[in-house]
């Protein structure tokens, strides 16, 4: 009897299952408590966000536009406001890949401030998420804080109102004094 299949072949496969061991981690945070976090963060923030990257990608545009005007006429590489395009997403996203660069001094200079306007681009939703899981972390220990408080709180009230309604000068509806004494005054 001939056995069918490759041994190699079958000792890969079972070496390429090792990437399911990564699955495991996910099992550490079982109520996803993280990405509940960041997500409740993000929806917090997203009208932040979204400004960010609305003018974001109008610096974009208009970056790349103004470097097509500069570049158009004297280097061969931005013959089409799409080679523009992709240059500006380059300097933006901080690649630097270097395929297209600008020849002129204008282009030169919307470069490097496209490149500024890059690094700060990326610092803005860092900074605004950082604060938001800042804020989220002292409003969970605020919660927390205000939980524990809370027996103790109800225990001191309820002992107060006893003590209120055990003295003998207190004439509130809420003590049974009252009705006693309706119930023992002559008629």
């Amino acid at each position: 009897m001939r056995k069918s299949g490759n041994p190699v072949f079958a000792a890969s496969a079972i070496r390429g299952l090792r990437f399911f061991q990564i699955l495991r981690m996910l099992r550490i945070d079982r109520r996803a408590g993280t990405w509940k976090l960041l997500g409740s963060v993000i929806w917090a923030h997203r009208q932040e966000l979204l400004t960010t990257l609305y003018i974001g990608f109008l610096g974009l545009i208009f970056s790349s536009f103004l470097v097509y005007l500069c570049e158009k006429s004297t280097n061969e590489k931005y013959s089409t406001f799409a080679d523009a395009l992709w240059w500006g997403v380059i300097t933006l996203s901080t690649v630097g890949y270097g395929d297209k660069t600008p020849e002129t001094w204008p282009g030169k200079m919307i470069a490097a401030f496209c490149a500024l306007l890059g690094i700060s681009f990326f610092a803005l939703p860092a900074g605004i998420l950082g604060s938001g899981f800042a804020l989220k972390v002292q409003q969970h220990q605020r919660q927390k804080h205000l939980i524990r408080r809370r027996v103790p709180a109800a225990r001191l009230i309820q002992c107060m109102w006893r003590h209120y309604a055990a003295t003998p000068e207190s004439c509130s509806l809420a003590t049974w004094r009252v009705y006693l004494a309706t119930i023992n005054s002559p008629k």
